[in-house]
């Protein structure tokens, strides 16, 4: 690990501004989904021990620069203050003279949540004003948000810009499971790579090309790979115009000697609906007008026959039209096959719910909160949020 760390730093008595992502789901005016909350606490409990006053600032759903009542934190600020066990006092804005106040009122070990940063318009631009606003009220920035770290917006770069900034544990963790993948993984490594579109993914796939041994490829995407081997898949989701991309690949997984491997057989439905007519059938005998929407058993065989030898494991993505049963049976069954001797990587927002509804997100080393950013990462991209931290 190359960057500093909230270890570091002296943080007692200082204002520290903590960049979070409490980017979870909400129901009823209640978080649905913890996660998120459960995997910042160590930072926060760390520097509330250490005697620092701590500002959490994140930011919720996508607001388009305005209030949201919808998005505000309040459920958020409720749920952290069970977990953490110590008051956390949520404000209705994120910068201006009221938050400084309320800020400038902190005693050591004190928890304080800024409201929905996105409710800014200057964030997402990285506008110079905010980052200004945001670097008044700190003495210290740690980011300790992975799944943002890709975005150069104003409150992921540009206050770290502006104050000393170091990592926080779960940025900390995820750089160093990350870069175990990028620079010494054990063998054989297998990536499993899935979800609707090669398009979103053509540069970690390259990227990948040149470090597993397979490469096993599921998902909508999968369908794309298939009709550039000359397979009618009727109707199913794929992308006519990444097919040469999707040969090229090949091409270059046969050159370097990956073992890439696509389904040989699907679930197919006539629609998307619940409780649709759906059969098995091989890759080459999909019924005209019907849809691929899962792996088939004999693709779940071989790819789990595939990861019960690895010793590390990338997953991304799901492997069918997971939010729809029974098309989320391929996906599960392959997370329940996961090996507890393989170190295993799992990313990205529908993977995580598989590794979990499957009842084994126990036996994940290390399931990264960023889907986005873990891509952009493994593809060898410099993440400005992390970029932009001081060095050790």
């Amino acid at each position: 690990m190359t960057k500093k760390t909230v270890k570091d730093v002296e943080v007692r008595g200082k204002r520290v501004l903590v960049r979070v992502d409490f980017n979870v789901p909400l129901k009823d005016g209640k978080v649905t989904d913890d996660t998120r909350l459960r995997a910042a606490l160590p930072t926060i409990e760390y520097l509330c021990q250490q005697g620092a006053k701590v500002i959490l600032v994140s930011h919720l759903g996508r607001p388009k620069g305005a209030p949201d009542e919808s998005l505000r934190l309040d459920p958020v600020a409720q749920r952290l203050e069970e977990l953490l066990g110590r008051p956390v006092r949520k404000l209705d804005s994120c910068v201006g003279p009221e938050v400084e106040e309320a800020v400038a009122a902190l005693n050591p070990g004190d928890v304080l949540l800024l409201e929905n940063i996105r409710f800014h318009p200057g964030e997402t631009k990285n506008d110079p004003e905010l980052a200004q606003g945001l670097a008044k009220l700190c003495d210290i920035y740690v980011n300790d948000a992975f799944g943002t770290a890709h975005r150069a917006h104003a409150s992921t770069v540009g206050v770290a810009k502006l104050r000393p900034a170091v990592a926080g544990f779960l940025m900390a963790k995820e750089i160093e499971a990350l870069s175990r993948l990028l620079t010494s993984p054990a063998r054989p490594f297998v990536a499993l790579i899935g979800g609707a579109k090669i398009s979103d993914k053509i540069g970690v796939l390259r990227s990948l090309l040149t470090r597993v041994d397979s490469l096993l490829i599921g998902g909508g995407m999968a369908n794309t790979f298939l009709a550039a081997q000359g397979y009618n898949l009727g109707r199913s989701l794929l992308e006519p115009d990444q097919l040469e991309q999707a040969r090229s690949i090949m091409e270059e997984a046969r050159e370097r000697g990956v073992n890439l491997v696509l389904p040989r057989d699907l679930v197919v439905a006539a629609n998307k609906e619940a409780g649709a007519e759906h059969r098995v059938v091989p890759v080459n005998e999909v019924p005209e007008g019907w849809m691929a929407l899962d792996v088939g058993p004999a693709t779940v065989e071989e790819f789990c026959r595939i990861l019960a030898g690895a010793r590390t494991i990338f997953w991304n993505g799901p492997l069918g039209y997971f939010e729809q049963p029974p098309y989320d049976a391929g996906t599960v069954a392959v997370a329940r096959a996961l090996p507890a001797t393989a170190e295993t990587i799992v990313g990205g927002g529908d993977t995580v719910a598989a590794v979990t509804r499957a009842g084994v997100a126990d036996r994940i080393t290390h399931i990264s909160t960023g889907g986005g950013a873990s891509l952009e990462f493994l593809e060898g991209k410099e993440l400005p949020g992390i970029a932009v931290l001081e060095d050790k």
